[in-house]
């Protein structure tokens, strides 16, 4: 595949995939957002082929693989990608060629995986902490990855990259409560679920929405220390990089908002950004980036919840698990 055809790609992919890091994106420096989109394009890939579907659409072979036999070849795939070999699949190809360049850790791809399987085995989580760890998996590892791509090798920042992707991962959980339901998914703990009286099996009936509403309010309210710890993580980035991160903070933290805000509503319609709101974030992230540049760095609260710091060798040599 020609370089003009893989940028088309993953371009296309991000368009498709997520237009609210798409906004983001186009902050970027030509070579940091060319990396950016192609390691979207290899995690949104990721995700629809543990789920069987391609762009949130059923593929034709999920009905004769099953899930954890695709996470298997993803993981296969992965390990090939870092060994050099010829990747003919496009996303691969892409993840690929951001990975070497920017010498992203495989332990953080494969661990980037883990919540994909997590999924698969239906695990549930039981405590707060819990629920953290699956979203260093699917979205704090991102963050990692992406913060390597911009540039980032001190690890105080590095946490506050993974800090962004706690909080973006919690509030997708409590814009998505219901609809993660009715497909018999559930992220939040079941300590809070026993505190409300509620089954994970009945999140989606419609009678418990009050209930919901007050959940989704503490995941809102529990986003917002890793939502501040990000900000301060903005002074260690290109400024660039820096409005594009505060843009794409200011987008995700403004639609956990609007979830509080409509309560027991929240689940009407899928809560989101207008173009007009995304544009007066943009302005706002540009402020915000100018703000940290000198910025004093302060120490990161010991109360949240800290990332495992994986030998960047552990699965360089890893076997994957035969299907």
């Amino acid at each position: 595949m020609g370089d003009k055809p893989l940028l088309t790609h993953v371009t296309e992919t991000i368009e498709a995939g997520s237009k609210s890091f798409a906004t983001a994106s186009k902050l970027f420096d030509a070579q940091t957002r060319r990396s950016a989109l192609m390691l979207y394009a290899w995690c949104r890939h990721c995700d629809d082929v543990t789920d069987g579907q391609v762009l949130g659409f059923r593929a034709p072979s999920a009905a004769t693989e099953t899930p954890q036999a695709r996470i298997n070849m993803l993981r296969e795939l992965t390990l090939e990608a870092y060994a050099g070999k010829p990747m003919t699949e496009p996303n691969f190809a892409a993840f690929q060629e951001v990975a070497l360049q920017h010498q992203i850790p495989p332990a953080l791809a494969l661990d980037h995986l883990e919540g994909f399987a997590m999924d698969v085995r239906d695990e549930r989580y039981r405590t707060f902490d819990d629920t953290l760890r699956y979203c260093y998996h699917v979205a704090g590892v991102v963050g990692l990855m992406m913060a390597r791509v911009m540039g980032v090798r001190d690890e105080a920042v590095l946490d506050r990259a993974c800090d962004l992707g706690l909080a973006f991962q919690l509030t997708n959980i409590a814009r998505d409560i219901v609809e993660d339901a009715a497909i018999g998914r559930c992220y939040l703990p079941d300590e809070w679920l026993l505190q409300e009286g509620l089954r994970r099996e009945a999140l989606a009936a419609r009678e418990h929405r009050v209930q919901i509403a007050r959940l989704a309010a503490r995941l809102v309210d529990e986003a917002e220390p890793y939502y501040a710890s990000a900000r301060a993580g903005l002074a260690g980035l290109p400024l660039r990089s820096a409005w594009a991160i505060a843009t794409a903070h200011g987008v995700y933290r403004e639609i956990g908002v609007k979830v509080k805000r409509a309560g027991v509503n929240a689940w009407e319609s899928r809560q989101g950004t207008s173009k007009a709101e995304k544009l007066a974030l943009l302005a706002k992230g540009a402020a915000m980036a100018f703000s940290s540049r000198g910025a004093t760095s302060t120490p990161r609260p010991l109360t949240l919840w800290q990332r495992p710091h994986a030998q960047d060798d552990h699965y360089a040599h890893a076997t994957p698990p035969a299907a």
